[in-house]
């Protein structure tokens, strides 16, 4: 008997101990925690609910809530000429930027990977685009754009070409901004593919010389495959940012020419900072960020499949 109450004994304690280990554990990692969770709620969690909030009321010019509308900001916004145009304009630039900037990239990053003398200069250059701002280069591109001294036009007229409004005509100057956008974009994903092209064992690229393979049958079985994780990471990365343009549509064209390049967060900037309608902003935001994520969604669940993990 004294054995058996011993041993009931000895596992209560064992029990309470554990208890007290995890709550112990659980208190560390609440105050290890602690910074990062009071940031996200200041910065991350409390803007995107508040956002939620005021997109079913109107609001003052303070951004204070004024009138319920409930869903009415959504539908008037569904309904809306301008803010359909927006929603076209905003796909069509994520289709002109996304996968020109990745292939070009890729294959910027190929030459920069092959072992040849004076390569670093290359490597250089490719990723220069890093280091210069949004503002600083929209001007330069604003410059080369120009209709009268713009490079471009003057490069037009060498070969009798008409000169083009670049920023001026609706039908260029998403095509235009979008140029832009691919040349600032192009030095982090060259690094980054550059990065994933430097990772792959160089050991199999041996064996398959040695198997007498040529360079594309090694491109299309061994270097897109093993580049893979890189080119998903670059991919979803590089639709989001493109979903958030700004500042180059702000320098070049303000949303214009008749609202050809008017995207989403431009259309957002307009109604909460110049318009002061914080409620409609407040749904366009919400709407921005639905197709983010069904964007993301769908190249996780597309693309992932087609990763393959050394």
């Amino acid at each position: 008997m004294k054995t058996a109450a011993n041993s009931s004994t000895n596992m209560n304690l064992s029990y309470e101990w554990t208890i007290w280990d995890r709550t112990a554990n659980f208190r560390t990692a609440f105050i290890y925690l602690l910074p990062s969770i009071i940031l996200f709620s200041t910065f991350v969690f409390y803007p995107m609910f508040k956002t939620i909030y005021l997109s079913f009321f109107l609001t003052d010019q303070q951004g204070n809530e004024a009138l319920f509308v409930g869903l009415d900001n959504y539908i008037n916004l569904l309904q809306s000429e301008t803010f359909l145009k927006s929603i076209k304009a905003t796909i069509l630039f994520v289709l002109y930027t996304v996968p020109t900037t990745i292939f070009i990239s890729l294959f910027l990053a190929l030459l920069a990977n092959e072992k040849l003398k004076g390569v670093g200069f290359f490597r250089t250059i490719y990723s220069s685009t890093m280091s210069i701002s949004v503002a600083a280069s929209s001007v330069v591109w604003l410059f080369l754009f120009h209709p009268s001294v713009g490079v471009f036009n003057r490069i037009l007229s060498v070969f009798g070409i008409k000169e083009i409004q670049w920023l001026l005509d609706p039908e260029w100057a998403l095509l235009s901004v979008s140029i832009s956008t691919i040349w600032l974009n192009l030095g982090f994903s060259f690094l980054i593919l550059l990065g994933g092209l430097q990772n792959i064992d160089e050991h199999l690229y041996e064996s398959a010389k040695l198997d007498g393979a040529s360079y594309f049958y090694q491109l299309r079985r061994i270097t897109i495959p093993m580049l893979s994780p890189t080119l998903f990471f670059i991919i979803t990365i590089s639709l989001i940012n493109a979903f958030q343009t700004f500042g180059q549509i702000d320098i070049l064209t303000r949303g214009g020419p008749s609202e050809a390049t008017n995207l989403i967060v431009y259309s957002i900037y307009q109604d909460a900072f110049i318009h002061y309608q914080f409620g409609t902003a407040s749904a366009q935001s919400v709407i921005l960020f639905i197709f983010i994520f069904i964007a993301t969604i769908f190249q996780f669940k597309l693309g992932e499949k087609k990763v393959h993990y050394q």
